[in-house]
């Protein structure tokens, strides 16, 4: 099994939640308990990670990454701790509430049960 894979098996369990919790990278801000997320696989854009306040502010081009494996939450009650962006678009980016480092994930105003946070953008624990 390739690296991936491995660390994969260890954090999605076998009905496809999240078996650890998801904390911020960079506070260590509880985001998700276990349990409450399913692994889902779907290209999305999420600009580089910074401070709220420069993440509404997004004029001209912005650096970021296409990224595929996410944590799928269909309630924003399910969260611990997370803020959402101001609207960029149809677009709210999730943030950590405590130290508002972001975005951590997508969740778009047309779906309002599909709240996205990306596996590379959060460590669990």
């Amino acid at each position: 099994m390739d690296k991936e894979g491995t660390e994969r098996s260890d954090l999605v369990s076998e009905d496809g939640k999240n078996i650890k919790s998801v904390l911020c990278q960079r506070c260590g801000s509880k985001v998700l308990c276990p349990g409450m997320a399913v692994f889902a696989e779907n290209e999305l854009f999420l600009p580089s990670m910074r401070k709220k306040s420069s993440l509404s502010n997004t004029e001209g081009s912005v650096n970021g990454d296409t990224l595929t494996a996410h944590w799928l939450v269909d309630d924003m009650f399910s969260f611990e701790n997370v803020g959402f962006t101001k609207d960029v678009g149809k677009i709210k980016y999730l943030i950590c509430a405590d130290c508002e480092i972001g975005p951590i994930g997508w969740h778009c105003l047309d779906d309002k049960k599909k709240f996205y946070v990306a596996l590379d953008r959060v460590n669990h624990e």
